[in-house]
């Protein structure tokens, strides 16, 4: 739903705009903070930062990508994105696919605890 948000342990997520098929976020990383390594098994999700330096895995590579560069996550492609300087880091990601809900969520890697056995 457009206008959705949600604040997370590692910063938080605001809904742009979505349609059939497609969502897109304004996603915000907190200085030192990085997002669950996970999985989609729905959607592809294309980044690009607008504000910071974000570190990324995208497929066992890291990317460091600044502002104006962008990078795309196909679907099941293992991914993270870290912020490892001190001020936060804002990417635009736009989702693609058949389901954008956010329960299309495998984490194999959490910080916070929320991965599920």
């Amino acid at each position: 739903m457009i206008g959705d948000s949600a604040v997370r342990p590692w910063g938080s997520w605001q809904v742009l705009d979505e349609g059939e098929g497609f969502k897109v976020k304004r996603i915000v990383v907190e200085p030192g903070a990085r997002l669950s390594y996970q999985t989609h098994e729905h959607r592809a999700e294309h980044w690009t930062v607008v504000s910071g330096t974000a570190t990324c895995v995208v497929d066992g590579e890291t990317l460091i990508l600044e502002i104006a560069d962008s990078v795309n996550v196909a679907i099941g492609e293992p991914h993270r994105i870290t912020n490892e300087h001190d001020v936060p880091l804002i990417i635009i990601e736009v989702q693609h696919g058949t389901y954008t809900g956010e329960d299309d969520i495998c984490r194999l890697e959490d910080d916070y605890g929320r991965v599920e056995v």
